[in-house]
This record gives C-alpha cells, structure tokens and sequence, in this order.
C-alpha cells in the first residue's frame, strides 16, 4: 500500500507543478517476465545460497509500467515511472535452506514470491537533436521496494527492503522514417556491491500524430554482495506499449 500512495503523490505533485501548457506524454508498457536467474544468500554469512530458477522454479508473470513525461523544455524532460513487479514460483530443494533465521528442511515443499517494485524520477537532457536521432542523458533517484518471501506448511519467512538508488539514465532515439522509431531507453549504474540495469530496446511505430505504439525487449538485471546478503537476479521481458501525446 506505501508504494501505491508513493506513486500516487508523485504523479500528483507532478501534473500540480507543470504550467497547463506544458508538452506531456504517457507511456503505458506490459508484457511477459521470465526469470532468467535469481540467487540468494540471506544472512550473507550463514545463510544457504540458493536459486529459485534452479533449486526452485520461478513462473512466467504478466506485468506492466506506467510513465507521465514533461518536456520541461525543448531538450529537457522530467517523468516519473512505476514499475511493479512480483514472480511466485515452488519446488522441493534438495538440501536444507537457511534463509533469514529459518531452515526449510531438504524435501519441503517451498513456495517462493519475489518482489521487485521500482519507483523512479527522471531527469535527462537531449545532448544530440536532429530530425532522425535523439540522444538523452542524466539521471534518475530510484526507490526500490523489494521482497523474497519463502513459505511450507509449517513455516514462512520474509526478507524486505527499501532503499534509495540513483542511477545513470539515457535514451537514444533512431527515426529511418517519419513513422518508425528504433528506442534503446534505460537506467543503469554499477558499484563495487552491486549493481541494477534496466534497459529497454523496441521498434516504435506512429499511427497518429499523438499516438505511438512499441514492440520489444526489456532486461531487468542486478543485485548486491555485501556483509548482509547476497542477491542478485536477471529478469527478461518481451513487452508491447503505447505512447501518447497531451
């Protein structure tokens, strides 16, 4: 419920501080998840590393984000973004898990939800404008609101986490007509324990002046290493979207 209140007021400070003349635009994007890896190690130090893609298996889940765009100025633009996401999964481990102060027997059924909810604003500047390409840059702060949960019959436990993130953060526009667009768009820093990338390549095509519609590839990937835990995931997207234009 935070996270949708969270969202909410952003949008709503957003659209109460933008001059009504203003250019906006909204991107609405869903798809497919799949789970390419996800391993975890909590507590780092004596917890039990294991995969839900390997020890366990992780569904395919349909998702979708939401972004309002401002152009603040002809090579400006200010856009907050929600991006929820959450995989259930199951299996039986063939060892003992320790996870957080748990221990899931070797033979249990597990159940297992991943959480990954991202929160973002965004600030880019078009360094390179022409009438056929377009390359933004600058940066977002990311709010991250992450959960792993595994449950039994008899036990569950819950690992969660919220955290500010900033991240570097670019587009790059190719136009070979007046109707088709190649868009690579994307948020992404790395660090000595961790890092986060997500990145999108689509084809875009026109169909009116103000409305757009997008076809591609999203990876979501990352995780950290540190004294607390070890998590780190890959997550592959197959999405279709619309653009449209205020």
């Amino acid at each position: 419920m935070n996270h949708l209140i969270f969202t909410a007021f952003g949008l709503i400070l957003l659209i109460l501080t933008v001059p009504c003349h203003a250019k906006w635009s909204l991107d609405l994007e869903t798809g497919a998840a799949f789970t390419g890896l996800n391993t975890i190690q909590i507590p780092a130090e004596d917890g039990t590393r294991f995969s839900l893609t390997e020890d366990l298996s992780s569904d395919t889940t349909w998702t979708g984000r939401i972004r309002i765009n401002w152009m603040m100025t002809e090579r400006q633009t200010l856009s907050v973004l929600a991006a929820p996401l959450s995989v259930s999964g199951d299996g039986y481990a063939d060892r003992d898990i320790r996870f957080e102060d748990t221990t899931f027997p070797a033979g249990t059924r597990l159940e297992s939800t991943y959480r990954f909810d991202s929160y973002r604003l965004t600030w880019r500047f078009n360094l390179v404008q022409t009438e056929a390409t377009c390359l933004a840059l600058g940066m977002s702060g990311k709010i991250r609101d992450a959960e792993i949960r595994i449950e039994s019959d008899t036990a569950t436990e819950t690992s969660k986490n919220t955290g500010f993130v900033p991240l570097l953060s670019f587009r790059f526009e190719w136009r070979p007509s007046d109707r088709l667009m190649l868009l690579i768009d994307g948020d992404a820093l790395a660090g000595p324990q961790g890092r986060a990338e997500d990145v999108l390549t689509a084809m875009s095509i026109r169909f009116l002046p103000s409305l757009s519609g997008f076809l591609g590839y999203r990876v979501l990937e990352g995780g950290a290493d540190n004294d607390t835990l070890y998590t780190f995931a890959l997550i592959h997207y197959a999405v279709i979207g619309i653009t449209y234009q205020f």
